[in-house]
């Protein structure tokens, strides 16, 4: 390879033979996802794609012909794995000299221009909206890099039933990109502007889905609730989806608060499919500092949706996102925080400290100026004060039955060695027990202890 970047345009030649010059029919491809659960319906899409077109669909890095890491860009470190990964893969050209090796989606688009440099010897770079193309790119004889990061607003990938995993829960994709360009988000700049799926073509792939077994549903957007699909908004979409048969349970992620209709809140309470469970990011409770992330509401507003939520609908369940160390927060911002995650008691939060995004506005215009040792110390604060609250809310399950959707063997075995089993209940908290029940089955258990993160309990008769 010559380190070097070929940009593909509309025009370019599809070669009849394929990079490693064998025949797509025989050619594996093995997929590696990293970032949130977008991109793991992303790698469901490009299962499809390369399926359709004749390829294999691997486990296994290992033997694969082709090796795609879809890729996150939302934070530094997470690229940093993924240029450690690809280094580590590339060994493996020691016994398979024609491996093709790529990296897709947000860090593919957000990292184009230096990709060459920090990775050179990766084979094909390809944006979120490319992946159409994938087939025809791999079918190209070439020695140099290929890069195709166009950004496409018509994009929605229409048509394509996602190879999905065996499992309980189903990723369906209702919103693509985003369009509010808070200033420490890279995602609008990688992921495109918003532009929702038709609701028929959203009906149809929850009916695949149902088809195949799948009990539980959840609903993905950068901004899902800002959902606007020809003459149907998301209350609306709840009620379509929720109608489909075999859908028992039915979540969404990740809203944005500013878009949170009454009728939404409304159609959460009376759908009982819906899960009493809600993600909803907050990122600050300083009004000083959601003015400077660009957020469009103020830690009022916030606390009166929260209010409108937790009187409407029974049970609520609420986890949210906190970034600490943001650009000019003082210990008066972070004190404000510190009270509305008091006040407001989440049941889980994730949390982290700010890092710089080339390529947003508050690396363009805002100094980084928290010192790395505030930004840490602050953060071990609040997640101190989380897992307090956590464990004090998950103490209020011991002795009830909850309905369980058994999702299949724990990773942690009991202390004896034995194996235990796991699922979720509507508030989306993870409860393990022992008994061996089949996945995808729904169940009745009662909670006999907690930690902070999960629970545990006993089948009841």
């Amino acid at each position: 390879m010559s380190g070097e970047l070929t940009i593909l345009d509309d025009t370019a030649p599809h070669a009849a033979h394929a990079r490693s010059g064998s025949s797509v029919d025989n050619r594996s491809v093995y997929v590696e996802t990293y970032g949130c659960q977008m991109n793991v319906a992303d790698s469901e899409l490009i299962a499809s794609i390369l399926n359709d077109a004749g390829f294999t669909i691997t486990d296994q890095a290992e033997g694969a012909d082709v090796i795609l890491l879809n890729t996150c860009a939302v934070r530094e470190h997470a690229e940093e794995r993924v240029i450690g990964r690809v280094s580590q893969l590339n060994g493996l050209r020691t016994q398979r000299p024609h491996l093709t090796l790529g990296i897709l989606g947000c860090m593919a688009q957000h990292l184009s221009d230096t990709l060459s440099e920090r990775a050179p010897f990766v084979d094909l770079v390809m944006g979120p909206d490319s992946y159409r193309r994938l087939p025809d790119v791999l079918a190209q004889s070439s020695d140099e890099a290929l890069l195709d990061v166009r950004l496409d607003r018509s994009e929605n990938y229409v048509g394509i039933s996602p190879v999905r995993r065996e499992g309980t829960n189903a990723w369906v994709t209702i919103i693509r990109g985003c369009d509010k360009f808070c200033t420490f988000c890279i995602v609008p700049f990688v992921r495109g502007r918003e532009r929702s799926i038709d609701h028929e073509e959203i009906v149809r792939q929850v009916e695949g889905v149902a088809g195949e077994g799948f009990r539980e549903v959840t609903l993905l957007g950068q901004t899902v609730n800002s959902y606007r699909g020809d003459g149907c908004d998301f209350a609306d979409l709840l009620h379509r989806v929720a109608a489909v048969d075999g859908i028992e349970r039915l979540r969404f992620t990740s809203p944005y608060p500013v878009d949170f209709s009454d009728r939404v809140i409304s159609a959460m309470a009376e759908i009982k499919e819906v899960c009493p469970y809600l993600h909803l990011p907050v990122q600050s409770g300083s009004d000083a500092q959601l003015t400077a992330m660009r957020r469009g509401y103020t830690v009022g507003q916030f606390r009166t949706l929260v209010s409108k939520l937790r009187a409407t609908i029974p049970n609520l369940a609420l986890s949210t996102d906190i970034i600490t160390g943001f650009c000019g927060e003082s210990e008066e911002d972070f004190q404000r925080t510190f009270e509305l995650m008091e006040e407001i008691r989440f049941d889980s939060a994730f949390m982290f400290k700010y890092s710089d995004r080339e390529g947003t506005y508050a690396h363009k215009k805002m100094p980084d100026d928290v010192p790395e040792s505030v930004k840490g110390e602050r953060l071990q604060r609040i997640i101190a004060l989380q897992e307090q609250i956590s464990g004090e809310i998950n103490g209020t399950y011991v002795g009830r039955q909850m309905p369980v959707l058994v999702e299949g063997p724990s990773r942690r075995p009991a202390p004896d060695g034995t194996i235990r089993y796991y699922g979720r209940t509507p508030q989306n908290k993870t409860l393990i027990f022992p008994e061996a029940v089949p996945a995808n089955t729904l169940i009745n258990i009662e909670v006999e202890r907690h930690t902070s993160h999960t629970l545990f309990g006993r089948c009841v008769e």
